[in-house]
C-alpha cells in the first residue's frame, strides 16, 4: 500500500485535473445534486459560486443541507484500504479533497460581502456555517481515526493559503492575511480554527469594513489573488501587459497549464500558430493573455451577474503596438471579445444552472483598456461603449484626457442604451502615481542641472561620476552615459530606475550640496522634504478634480442633460449611464492616495498588492478613524501645497482643463473655473508620462510575446507540426 504523507497528498492534488465542461450539461436533479456533481469533477469554486445568485435566498440552508448529505456519503465512501492499488488511493485523496475544498470556498462565500450582495439572511447565513463546521469536524476526525492525522484536510488549507502567498512574490496584504492565519492554526482542531481565523481576517479588513459601509468600492491592480479580494468587497481587476506576464512569473504552474491549453485546444483551432508562430505572434500574446485573464473573469462572475453587469469587470488592455490606431484597436478588442464569450457561455451553463430569471448568459465581464497616450482613444472609447462593451481608460494622468474620454465613453453608453443594450460599467483611471514618479524626475534633473551650472566642467564630472556610483550604477554603464548630452545623462541619473522614489536619498543630497547652489544641507534636506510631500499629493488633486467636474451634484445634472439633448435618450436612461462609469484612482504609491478618493458613487480605487499592504497598516495604527474619509474626494486639499505644484509645468497640464475640455464645459453648461493651461489632444503622445508608460508596456508586452512564442515554437516542435 502507499505510504500515505503529506508530501505524497499535496503532489496527487497538485497533478489532478478538473474534468472539462462540455454542453450540453450531464444530467442534474436539483442544485444540491448539482453543487456536488461540479465539486467532485474538480470545478469546486463553480460549485461554491453557485449559491450567489438571487434565487437562492430562502433555499440556501436546505440546498446546503441537501449538498452536505451527498458530499458526507463521498467522503465516507472514499475510505482508504489495504486493498486499494495506487490509483484507487489517488482518486480518493482527490474526492476528499474537493469535499473539503468546496465546503471551505462555500464558507468563506458566507463569511464574505457575497452572501450580503446577493441578500441572503444572517439567520440562513449562520444555519448553514453551523452545519458546515459540524460536517468538516466529523470529516477532520475520520481523518485522524483513519490515518492518524487529518492530512489531507491539512493539505487543502495549504493550497489555499498558497494561492494567497504567491501574490506579488509575498509582499501583499493577502500574503500578510495568509500568514497571520496560519499563526492561528491549531493542529488538533484545523478546520474550525482555519475557518475562525480566516473570518476574523475578513470581518477586520478596512476594505471590507469600507465596502459593508458603502463607502467606497475597490478593484485589484493584478491578476492573482481575486477570489480572496471578492471576499473583501472588490469588484474588479485592472491589468496590463506587464502585469500579466508578472502572473506567470508569480504561479508557474501557469506555463504548464497554457501548454497544456495549447495542446488539447490551441493546436486543433489554430494549426497555423504551430506552422508559423512567429507570423502569429500577436494572437499567441492575445490567448496567453486571456487565459492568463480566465480565472479572473470566472472569479467575478456572480459578481457581474447580481449587479446587473455594473461591477465584476476585468480589464484588458489591448496591444500597445496599435494604441494609436482606432480601427486595429477595435478589431482586436472584438476578437478577444468574442472568444472570451464562446468561453463564457459554456461555464454560465454551470454556474447558473437551474435558475429560472437569467436574462442572458455568456456576456463577457470585459472592459478593454484604452491608452489615452493617443487621440485616437476618444474615437475607441466612444465606439465600444456603442457596443456594450465597458472600457478602462488608462495611461490617463491629466484633467483634459480623464474628461474628454469619459464623456467619449458615456456618448457610447447612451448610445448603445437608445438601442436597448444594457451597459456595462466604464472605468476614468487617473494613474496619480505615474504622474508623481515623472513629475520627480522632472524636478530632480532640474534641480541637479542648475546645480551643476555653478561649477567647471572637472567638478560637474566627478560629481556625476561619484552620483552614479553610490546610486549602484555599473562603471561600465556609466562610461557608456558619458557619451550622453548632459541632460541626458542626468535624466537617466534622476530616472526612477535609478535614483528611485526619494529626492532624499543620501547619494542625490550628497551631490546637490557637493554643488554648491543649495546651502546647507540642513536648508536643503527641508526643500526636498517639502518637495516629496507635495508630490505625494499631485495625483490626488488631479483626481479631485477630475471627479468635481464629472460628478458633482450640480455639474452630474449637467452631464444628464447634456446627454439627453446630444443622444436623445430619456432622463432615467442618462442617469443609467453617468451612474455606470467611475473614477478609477490608480498606479497608488502612499495609503493617502486611497484614502483621500473615497466616494459612495462614481468611485472604484484600484490597488496593487503591496498598496493594499501599505493601506491595511495605515488603518491599524493607533488614532485611525475610518469615518474621517467619507466623502474624501469632495474635501479640499491644502492649498499651498497646490500653489507649490502649479510651478511645475508638467503639473499644470495635468490639472489645468485644456481649451478642447473648456470648450466642451461651456457646452454643457458647467461653469468655466478650471484654467486653460491643460494638456491638448494633440500633446498627448509626447507628455512625459504617456511617453514613459507607452514605453514600458511595449517592453514588457514585447518580452512576454516572444516567451509565448518560444512555448508554441516548443510544442510544434514536441507534437511534430512545425
Amino acid at each position: 500500500m502507499v505510504s500515505l504523507t503529506l508530501d505524497y497528498i499535496r503532489e496527487v492534488i497538485e497533478r489532478s485535473r478538473p474534468e472539462k465542461l462540455t454542453l450540453p450539461v450531464p444530467p442534474r436533479t436539483d442544485h444540491a445534486d448539482h453543487i456536488v456533481k461540479s465539486a467532485l469533477a474538480g470545478h469546486t469554486k463553480l460549485a461554491a459560486d453557485h449559491i450567489l445568485y438571487p434565487e437562492m435566498v430562502g433555499k440556501l440552508y436546505d440546498v446546503i443541507g441537501a449538498a452536505i448529505r451527498q458530499l458526507n456519503l463521498e467522503f465516507v465512501a472514499a475510505r482508504i484500504r489495504d486493498t486499494d492499488g495506487k490509483e484507487e488511493i489517488e482518486r480518493k485523496i482527490v474526492v476528499r479533497h474537493r469535499c473539503y475544498d468546496v465546503l471551505l470556498e462555500i464558507a468563506f462565500n458566507l463569511f464574505g460581502i457575497e452572501s450580503r450582495k446577493v441578500g441572503f439572511s444572517s439567520d440562513e447565513v449562520e444555519k448553514s456555517l453551523r452545519a458546515i463546521y459540524s460536517i468538516l469536524k466529523r470529516w477532520e476526525e475520520i481523518e485522524r481515526k483513519e490515518y492518524g492525522s487529518a492530512l489531507i484536510a491539512k493539505a487543502t488549507i495549504e493550497e489555499q493559503l498558497r494561492s494567497m502567498k504567491i501574490v506579488n512574490k509575498g509582499n501583499s496584504m493577502l500574503a500578510y492575511m495568509a500568514n497571520e492565519v496560519e499563526k492561528q492554526l491549531d493542529e488538533n482542531n484545523l478546520l474550525e480554527s482555519y475557518l475562525n481565523a480566516m473570518r476574523k481576517q475578513f470581518e477586520t479588513n478596512i476594505y471590507y469594513v469600507a465596502t459593508l459601509k458603502g463607502m467606497c468600492k475597490f478593484g485589484n491592480d493584478y491578476a492573482l489573488g481575486l477570489r480572496w479580494l471578492r471576499h473583501l468587497g472588490y469588484v474588479q481587476v485592472s491589468t496590463n501587459p506587464v502585469l500579466a506576464a508578472r502572473a506567470y512569473d508569480d504561479d508557474p504552474r501557469l506555463w504548464e497549464l497554457f501548454k497544456e491549453h495549447a495542446r488539447d485546444v490551441l493546436v486543433k483551432e489554430h494549426p497555423e500558430w504551430f506552422r508559423e508562430p512567429e507570423k502569429y505572434a500577436d494572437d499567441i500574446a492575445m490567448e496567453a493573455t486571456r487565459f492568463a485573464l480566465m480565472d479572473n473573469f470566472l472569479v467575478f462572475r456572480p459578481v457581474f451577474f447580481w449587479s446587473k453587469y455594473h461591477d465584476g469587470l476585468v480589464s484588458y488592455q489591448l496591444n500597445p503596438l496599435i494604441a494609436h490606431d482606432a480601427e486595429k484597436s477595435v478589431e482586436a478588442a472584438l476578437t478577444f471579445y468574442m472568444r472570451t464569450q464562446k468561453d463564457l457561455k459554456v461555464y454560465d451553463e454551470y454556474l447558473l444552472w437551474g435558475y429560472t430569471t437569467v436574462t442572458e448568459k455568456g456576456r463577457p465581464n470585459i472592459v478593454i483598456k484604452v491608452a489615452a497616450a493617443y487621440p485616437a482613444a476618444i474615437e475607441i472609447a466612444e465606439r465600444l461603449n456603442e457596443l456594450g462593451i465597458g472600457q478602462n481608460i488608462t495611461v490617463s494622468y491629466t484633467v483634459a484626457q480623464e474628461v474628454l474620454i469619459g464623456v467619449a465613453a458615456m456618448r457610447g453608453m447612451a448610445k448603445a442604451i437608445k438601442a436597448g443594450i444594457l451597459v456595462t460599467q466604464t472605468y476614468d483611471t487617473n494613474m496619480g502615481g505615474r504622474l508623481e514618479d515623472h513629475l520627480r524626475e522632472t524636478i530632480a534633473t532640474d534641480l541637479l542641472l542648475k546645480g551643476l551650472e555653478k561649477v567647471d566642467e572637472k567638478k560637474r564630472e566627478a560629481i556625476l561620476e561619484k552620483l552614479a556610483k553610490a546610486l549602484g550604477v555599473p562603471e561600465d554603464k556609466y562610461a557608456e552615459l558619458t557619451k550622453l548630452p548632459l541632460k541626458e545623462r542626468i535624466e537617466v541619473l534622476c530616472s526612477k530606475k535609478i535614483l528611485g522614489r526619494n529626492l532624499l536619498r543620501d547619494a542625490f543630497v550628497e551631490a546637490l550640496l557637493e554643488t554648491g547652489a543649495y546651502g546647507d544641507k540642513e536648508s536643503l534636506v527641508k526643500m526636498l522634504s517639502q518637495i516629496e510631500n507635495d508630490l505625494h499629493l499631485s495625483g490626488t488633486f488631479v483626481a479631485h478634480r477630475v471627479y468635481e467636474i464629472l460628478f458633482a451634484p450640480g455639474n452630474r445634472e449637467r452631464w444628464i442633460e447634456y446627454l439627453m439633448k446630444e443622444i436623445g435618450v430619456t432622463r432615467e436612461e442618462a442617469e443609467m449611464v453617468v451612474d455606470r462609469i467611475d473614477l478609477l484612482p490608480a498606479s497608488k504609491r502612499h495609503p493617502s492616495d486611497t484614502l483621500l478618493t473615497f466616494a459612495r458613487r462614481n468611485m472604484t480605487n484600484t490597488e496593487f498588492p503591496n498598496h493594499q499592504l501599505k493601506v491595511l497598516h495605515e488603518t491599524m495604527k493607533p488614532g485611525f478613524r475610518l469615518e474621517d474619509y467619507e466623502e474624501s474626494v469632495m474635501k479640499e486639499l491644502d492649498p499651498k501645497v497646490l500653489e507649490r505644484l502649479m510651478q511645475y509645468e508638467d503639473f499644470v497640464k495635468a490639472y489645468e482643463a485644456s481649451p478642447e475640455v473648456n470648450e466642451l464645459l461651456k457646452k454643457v453648461g458647467i461653469e468655466l473655473k478650471y484654467g486653460n493651461r491643460g494638456l491638448k489632444v494633440d500633446e498627448w503622445p509626447k507628455y512625459g508620462p504617456c511617453v514613459k508608460t507607452m514605453k514600458e508596456f511595449t517592453e514588457g508586452y514585447l518580452k512576454f510575446r516572444d516567451k509565448c512564442v518560444q512555448v508554441i515554437k516548443e510544442l510544434a516542435k514536441e507534437l511534430g507540426t512545425a
